[in-house]
């Protein structure tokens, strides 16, 4: 019998079985072994059935996040192949929402596809191998532009945003794209030609056609899809539109085949009229003659940017760069421009006027019989609440005959349909026009301020700009124009315009002549021209030729030119309204003139076809007296008709030079004045308007008959 083991001494605890060191690290590496373990069963199991028995799982959970119908006809497989997704359906169909009518957003006879897994991960939605076989999708917002077939949800539906796609082979499949808003219904087929290298290269050809805002377009191109890897390759693309009288062409290359962030294009664009191209876009600008534009073409973002920009419109050159930014609420257009030549032809569509009429010279039009210059294209007024703009445009040179302008300087902003041209700059001789214009669409009609002004300007060099000679003519001129009006069109605009209008003339010499003609001082002019002092210059102490404009009447407010030897007087007014001119200059001797009209010389007619009347009823009157008295007693006698006893009102030029009013008009005694109107369209030096003149003037300006 085995001796047993002495029992334990009294107090000694009993003995605890030794652990096992490392315990803690094996358990997690039997977890982590069993999750690993579980992957590759799954991942086993999913390549090993190619994942076919998740078909009905697929059609249930895709049909509850879409909120569409979802079905899959025919073959199915989900499952990694080693790494990546692999996804085949055949028969695939989703349903479109019901506000789309009946049909399907998308369906396909067979789509193959390997999807990157990271990218699923971190939301890139890359797919490195697509393969199309008769698949149809149709694109559609709805009318109110608020949701579309892609976005699967009722609520704002997003821009598309396709995912990168490395490689594709796409055979017979359609795309149908409609946007009734922005009026563009397309159709593009895609199909497949393969190369015969051995670089596992393909070439997706596309063509299709459809509307845009009611013109027909058609496109054709192709995606030469070079051997690219998972890691991706370029993709060379060409693509040709023609419509709306343009032709577009762009090449270049892709990141990938759906991938136009960051590609590298060239685009070379040609056509008629270039508004026509902004239009499809829902962007207005100004017409013009044939054009021609190339640029480089890439996407950032949510911009589309144009660089490099080179071309002509018309006979003018232009350069710089431009962005469109798909932005909510409107787009964004922002550029830089240059021009180094702008044909003045090209300048006319800026102010409203045709440029094929601007070419032929028939910026003239007929309304009830009288001639009409002011241009009455209206502004586009619903365009403007599609975008928003941010233009800086800089001219070196107008070119136009005897205009002297020069140095253009555009700033032009446009929000929520709040247009600004500030500053509209421009040099004219040797001066500077500075204008800030500002035409509020938000209102209707449209409502415009006009703050125009013109530095001080030699007037030899400005009339030498316009063709008149210059010699002898040291003097300056300022003015400046502030109105405001309202109406959708310049001609409207100015048709109820309010505000004033001052040109004021510092102290100058001009030369005599011009001068002494408008006076028509027959004494001092025959004496001159037999003295051969044609040229002898008058000295201007100060002058202003103002208007104030009521409701698109322009009143003279006053008209008074001070000179050494006369008083230049003028009144009577022009209307926006009908443009016609209604005026009348008189001078005044301040010395003894033996022979001087002291008659009106009238300005009338139109603004296109305006009229001078040297000898005017007055002065017709007073030869008339002047032969019955020479008939009478002798012909000494018809002389008396003709004297100016020279007592002219010198002028005080401080009110002069301050552009005020006629009421603020001083002798330069400091006596109010009473001979300069009283700011109203009357001819007479009292400045009120006989029951006849009134009559007369308000068919004339208001074409009223």
């Amino acid at each position: 019998m085995a001796e047993e083991p002495p029992p334990p001494a009294s107090g000694d605890a009993p003995a605890r079985p030794a652990r096992a060191l490392g315990t803690p690290l094996a358990s997690v590496i039997a977890v982590v072994a069993t999750i690993l373990g579980l992957l590759v069963l799954a991942w086993t199991i999913l390549f090993v059935t190619k994942g076919r028995f998740l078909k009905s799982t697929f059609e249930k959970v895709v049909a509850a996040q879409t909120h569409r119908d979802v079905r899959v006809a025919g073959d199915f497989q989900l499952y990694f192949a080693p790494f990546n997704v692999r996804f085949l359906a055949e028969g695939l169909t989703i349903s479109n929402p019901e506000w789309a009518g009946r049909g399907n957003f998308f369906s396909a006879r067979k789509i193959d596809s390997r999807i990157s897994t990271w990218s699923l991960i971190t939301g890139n939605r890359r797919i490195n191998w697509l393969g199309l076989e008769d698949g149809h999708v149709d694109l559609q917002w709805d009318k109110e532009g608020r949701r579309n077939t892609w976005t699967f949800s009722e609520e704002k539906g997003e821009p598309l945003d396709l995912p990168i796609i490395r490689r594709a082979i796409v055979q017979g499949t359609m795309i149908r794209y409609v946007d009734p808003r922005m009026r563009i219904a397309a159709g593009i087929r895609i199909h497949t030609v393969e190369a015969l290298d051995t670089k596992f290269a393909s070439t997706i050809r596309f063509d299709g056609n459809g509307t845009a805002r009611g013109t027909r377009f058609t496109l054709a191109g192709e995606l030469l899809t070079p051997n690219a890897t998972v890691a991706g390759g370029q993709n060379q693309l060409k693509l040709h539109v023609e419509g709306v009288r343009t032709s577009i062409h762009v090449a270049g290359t892709l990141p990938g085949a759906t991938e136009i962030e960051g590609a590298d294009l060239h685009m070379d664009a040609r056509g008629q009229n270039l508004a026509d191209v902004f239009a499809v876009a829902g962007i207005a600008v100004p017409d013009t003659r044939n054009y021609r534009l190339r640029s480089d073409l890439t996407k950032y973002g949510d911009e589309w940017r144009f660089t490099r920009l080179t071309g002509r419109f018309g006979a003018s050159d232009l350069a710089g760069k431009f962005t469109v930014a798909v932005r909510e609420p409107r787009l964004l257009l922002t550029a830089d421009l240059s021009t180094r030549v702008l044909d003045i032809v090209d300048a006319g569509p800026f102010i409203g006027y045709s440029p094929q009429a601007s070419a032929a010279g028939a910026v003239v039009t007929q309304a009830a019989g009288t001639p009409r210059i002011l241009p009455d294209a209206p502004l586009r007024v619903e365009a403007l609440r599609n975008f928003d703009a941010k233009v800086d445009w800089r001219v070196r040179t107008v070119r136009a005959e005897s205009l002297p302008v020069s140095n253009i300087t555009l700033g032009l902003d446009l929000d929520d349909r709040l247009l600004k041209l500030s500053p509209l700059n421009f040099s004219m001789a040797r001066g500077t026009v500075n204008s800030d214009i500002t035409i509020n669409a938000r209102r209707d009609p449209v409502f415009t301020e006009y703050d125009i002004r013109l530095s001080p300007t030699p007037m030899g060099t400005l009339l030498a700009g316009f063709g008149v000679e210059q010699s002898g003519t040291s003097g300056t001129l300022k003015a400046r124009v502030q109105m405001t009006g309202s109406g959708n069109s310049v001609r409207d605009s100015l048709a109820n315009s309010n505000g004033r209008i001052a040109v004021i003339l510092p102290k100058g010499n001009f030369w005599t002549r011009n001068v002494q003609l408008s006076e028509l001082d027959i004494g001092v002019f025959i004496q001159k021209m037999f003295e051969k002092k044609l040229k002898e210059p008058v000295q201007i102490n100060c002058g202003l030729i103002g208007f104030s404009v009521r409701n698109g009447i322009a009143a003279a407010d006053p008209i008074l030119i001070d000179t050494e030897k006369n008083v230049m007087l003028g009144r009577g007014g022009f209307s926006f309204r009908n443009e016609t001119l209604d005026l009348a200059f008189r001078a005044d001797s301040k010395k003894f003139s033996l022979f001087s009209g002291q008659s009106p010389v009238g300005i009338g007619g139109y603004f296109a076809r305006p009229r001078i009347d040297v000898i005017s009823p007055e002065l017709v009157g007073r030869a008339g007296a002047g032969l019955g008295l020479g008939v009478l007693a002798s012909p000494f006698a018809a002389v008396i008709a003709f004297v100016d006893v020279g007592d002219a009102k010198a002028a005080d030029c401080g009110p002069v030079l301050a552009g005020a009013s006629a009421r603020a008009q001083r002798t330069d005694k400091g006596k109010p004045r009473d001979d300069v109107g009283k700011g109203t369209t009357a001819k007479s030096e009292s400045g009120k308007a006989s029951k006849g003149e009134r009559k007369e003037q308000r068919k004339k300006f208001l074409g009223i008959f």
